[in-house]
Formats: C-alpha cells, sequence, structure tokens
C-alpha cells in the first residue's frame, strides 16, 4: 500500500522546488499564477505540497521560471514514486538501472505481470480500504512499471510463479482470463522466462517465501525480501549465496518455460 506521509513528503519537496525557483525569478505567487494562466490558489497549493501537479502544470512552471529541468526531473522522480509504497522506493531505482532480475512469487501475480483489472482487485481488497485517488495512484505506478520489461538495453526476467497464486482467481474468472492472457503475452518477449511451480511439489525450495534476485549495471547482486509494510534489501553475501542456492533449487524444480506456457494454456481454457 501506499504510504501518505511519504507521498506527502515527495510533494513537499516539489513545491520546494518550485517555490526557490520562483524567488529566483524574484517572481510573486500572484505573478506567477498570471504568467502561468493558473489560479494563485493553484499555485499555492503546489508550493505548500497539498496538491499533486498537472503535466500543464509542470509545462508551464519549467518554462515561465526557466529552470534548466530542474522542475522536469523533479516532476519525473514524483511520478516515477507516487503511488509506490515508501518502503519499496530504494529497489524500484534499482531496477531501473538492472541487467537482470529473477522473482520468485508464491502471494499474488509479480506486479510487472499484472493486467489493470487484476492490480485494481488487488489494490481494492487489500485493507485498510483506499481512496478513489489512491487506487488510480498505484495502479499507475504499477502499470508505469512494466516498462521496464522493454527496457532497452533489455533487462533480462526470470519469474517463478506458484501455480496456486492464479487458481485463487483473485477478481474472479473475467480477471484471472486476463491475468492468463498478459502472462502468455508475457511469456513471447525475448528477455522474459515465465516458469510456474505446480501446485503439487513434494521438494520445495521456496518455503521461505517470495523474494527477488537483481543484478545491477555494476554486475553486483543484490536481493529483496518484502512483508506487511516493510521491504528489505539484501547485500550480505551469504545471505546473497542463500537466495541464489533457493532460486537456482526453484528453477528445477518449477515447469520449464515451454511447459508453463501449456500449462497456462489449458487453464485459459478451463474457465
Amino acid at each position: 500500500m501506499v504510504s501518505e506521509d511519504s507521498d506527502s513528503a515527495h510533494l513537499r519537496e516539489f513545491g520546494q522546488i518550485v517555490k526557490g525557483s520562483r524567488k529566483r525569478m524574484h517572481l510573486t505567487q500572484e505573478q506567477l499564477a498570471v504568467e502561468m494562466g493558473y489560479s494563485v490558489e493553484y499555485v499555492g497549493s503546489v508550493e505548500q505540497g497539498r496538491r499533486h501537479p498537472s503535466a500543464k502544470f509542470v509545462a508551464e512552471a519549467e518554462h515561465a521560471l526557466d529552470a534548466y529541468g530542474v522542475i522536469r526531473v523533479a516532476a519525473k522522480r514524483l511520478n516515477r514514486e507516487r503511488g509506490l509504497a515508501s518502503w519499496f522506493h530504494r529497489w524500484a531505482e534499482l531496477e531501473e538501472r538492472a541487467v537482470a532480475l529473477n522473482t520468485y512469487e508464491c502471494r499474488l501475480v509479480p506486479g510487472l505481470l499484472q493486467p489493470e483489472s487484476y492490480a485494481r482487485a488487488i489494490i481494492e481488497n487489500t485493507p485498510p480500504p483506499t481512496t478513489s485517488d489512491g487506487v488510480e495512484a498505484m495502479v499507475t505506478a504499477r502499470l508505469e512499471r512494466q516498462k521496464l520489461l522493454q527496457r532497452v538495453p533489455l533487462i533480462a526476467f526470470n519469474f517463478i510463479i506458484e501455480q496456486s497464486v492464479i487458481e485463487r482467481r483473485i477478481g474472479g474468472p473475467k480477471v484471472t482470463r486476463e491475468v492468463i492472457d498478459r502472462l502468455l503475452e508475457c511469456a513471447k518477449l525475448p528477455n522474459v522466462d515465465i516458469q510456474i511451480m505446480p501446485t503439487v511439489q513434494p521438494k520445495h525450495a521456496g518455503t521461505d517465501g517470495p523474494f527477488q534476485l537483481l543484478e545491477t549495471e555494476e554486475h553486483e547482486w543484490l536481493g529483496y525480501t518484502e512483508g506487511p509494510k516493510m521491504g528489505q534489501v539484501i547485500s550480505s553475501p551469504k545471505d546473497l549465496s542463500t537466495l541464489h542456492q533457493q532460486y537456482a533449487k526453484l528453477r528445477f524444480q518449477a515447469l520449464n518455460p515451454a511447459d508453463s506456457v501449456g500449462l497456462l494454456e489449458r487453464m485459459r481454457g478451463s474457465l
């Protein structure tokens, strides 16, 4: 879920950048509002971190304040982090610079592979209740992250997903069909391998729970685990060795990518 305190902090940070740029130009809020074609209330709300700026506002502010791209860059960061839980920010930044990402998931379909309907169902059904704006922010952030699947240079992805995750049918049969269609679509990408872990698997190396392994541009490996309201980036060589051993076992125990596609197609046909 989204941390409202984190979202507010980022909005305030953006507002301070706009305010600082305005003062550098020796403009009042009233003068800037006239220059940009916005109300004084709108400008004030953005500067105070009480309002998320529109794309048009960002472009107008960048032009009116001759901000050398600072406002545009700050807005890009704001939009990227809006809707992401505060504890996930560091891992999300690491993902953007990754050369390889391995994911084992036993709770739900990984966010990078979720269709919009499934993402919305997950968010809307997870307590505490979220406002409609909050839901939209989280859905938008999740879909924005999915651009990583086709980022150039390509990231090498491997996903191991428990069959039971799909059989749970979160959102109902229609959403589940869309989930399977999305998985089959992603499985066609040259840099994505999807493996399904059969529900019946007497030898299973993933009983400790879900985790991820990421290789950076510098060819260093990091791990990530997540629980309720927390996430942890793992850098200890000993802990990383354990995760690599677990993941190697999981890849062997799960169906290979071709057989996984076959299972998904059969599951799709039974819905």
